[in-house]
């Protein structure tokens, strides 16, 4: 069954290596700012940057939270990145099953947890 998922998001990251993409990966879901992470295979990026355009290839990182801790979580990951303006931008999950969206609100809340549920 379908669930509102208006205090859900999706948290799309770039890094500039795989070893930065697991550090972040590791702080935000060990830190209980972000139910998951994936990172997502190489992408190429096009932008512009001190008066000029860029080219790089970065890994995408998708994270899961909630809207509550998605400050905490922006926070963090400027803290640890190695960019001076990284992307971190959060997208509304708009709905999802029962189980998995209330996975993400426990997997995030500031209290302990148990562990249990669903795996992505």
């Amino acid at each position: 069954m379908l669930q509102n998922a208006s205090d859900c998001l999706e948290v799309r990251v770039t890094a500039s290596s795989r070893e930065e993409a697991e550090r972040l990966c590791s702080a935000a879901v060990g830190e209980r700012l972000a139910a998951d992470a994936q990172i997502i295979a190489p992408v190429e990026s096009t932008y512009w940057w001190a008066g000029e355009i860029q080219r790089s290839d970065e890994l995408l990182l998708l994270m899961k939270t909630t809207v509550e801790r998605f400050e905490d979580l922006a926070r963090r990951l400027r803290e640890i990145h190695s960019y001076e303006v990284p992307q971190i931008v959060a997208v509304p999950l708009v709905a999802g099953t029962a189980d998995y969206l209330g996975w993400i609100r426990q997997e995030t809340s500031p209290g302990p947890s148990d562990g249990a549920g669903s795996h992505t």
